[in-house]
């Protein structure tokens, strides 16, 4: 992001949203794949900038960014 912020995006899509949304496919088992990979990526860093999880949920061709979707831990 402009303020230095590692942005870890996710980006998930639905061509119905029947079964729930692209967004509600983000759960926690995911949040916890994605996290253990930031946490790898990480380890190239001597000081750990501030970070931050966005997804993109692609609904039927409806874009919705969310900035901030989930936290670590």
């Amino acid at each position: 992001d402009r303020d230095g912020t590692l942005v870890f995006v996710e980006v998930r899509s639905r061509r119905s949203p029947d079964h729930g949304g692209a967004a509600a496919t983000v759960g926690s088992s995911k949040q916890h794949s994605l996290v253990f990979a930031a946490q790898h990526f990480l380890l190239r860093f001597a000081t750990l900038p501030p970070c931050r999880f966005d997804v993109v949920a692609i609904d039927a061709g409806r874009v919705e960014w969310l900035r901030g979707a989930f936290e670590l831990g």
